[in-house]
């Protein structure tokens, strides 16, 4: 489900008019019946006008479909920011951008996807941003069936607003490189590359209709994840 849904258009309204953090607050309450502490209403207002600068671009259709806090069926993880239109080939296009205001992280040896950074006032092992946004696109490819169907094209990437990213950092290590590779991280120097990357995918607004694919497509198993679970259970079959 989505907390906040919009197009491009109304979403700059509603940052540019101070509206953005009480419409998501707002709904984030009638989805999920409690309310969020001060740290993550702040993270909304700052992150929102971060985005908004990204999208100020007039090659970024108008009508691009533009969602916040989208809750994946059947799991607990929340989707900060989805951006829908059409590619060149006229194919349903979802950008999925995982949203961070770290400043600094560093790399953790020996543990698969893992970085560490100070969050809720603690340093703290998390999962790397374009590991996270990487998993996200998985989640949904694999078990939203429409999206499947209708070969959606999924793109994850990490927008690490607050943070100066350079090659040479740690989270860029090689360690992380393959998730880097499948979901590209941007940093507070990067809001060009991240418009070149929305760009590239989204050429034409859809008025929202993959936001509805993403939201309402039948939950199961993809005909691929259920093919690759066949070809498992047949050499399991074969073995004994």
């Amino acid at each position: 489900m989505l907390v906040y849904e919009g197009i491009k258009s109304g979403f700059i309204n509603d940052v540019d008019l101070n509206l953005i953090t009480d419409k998501i607050l707002n709904r984030f309450k009638e989805v999920f019946h409690r309310s969020t502490g001060e740290s993550e209403i702040n993270s909304w207002r700052e992150s929102m006008l971060r985005m908004r600068g990204v999208l100020a671009d007039k090659d970024i259709p108008d009508n691009a479909g533009v969602a916040i806090e989208f809750n994946i069926p059947h799991t607990s993880n929340r989707i900060d920011f989805l951006l829908s239109g059409y590619d060149k080939n006229k194919q349903n296009s979802i950008i999925i951008i995982e949203l961070k205001q770290w400043t600094h992280a560093d790399a953790v040896s020996g543990k698969d996807g893992v970085v560490s950074t100070v969050t809720g006032k603690a340093l703290r092992e998390v999962t790397h941003p374009s590991y996270q946004a990487w998993s996200y696109a998985s989640l949904i490819d694999s078990y939203n069936q429409e999206v499947y169907d209708r070969n959606v094209g999924l793109y994850p990437c990490a927008f690490l607003h607050n943070y100066d990213l350079t090659d040479s950092d740690p989270i860029n290590s090689e360690q992380y490189k393959d998730y880097i590779n499948a979901a590209p991280m941007f940093g507070s120097k990067d809001f060009e590359k991240l418009r070149n990357f929305i760009k590239k995918f989204v050429t034409e607004g859809d008025d929202k209709e993959g936001l509805y694919i993403i939201e309402n497509g039948k939950i199961k198993p993809s005909k691929m994840l259920q093919d690759s679970f066949s070809s498992v259970l047949k050499v399991i079959k074969n073995l004994f």
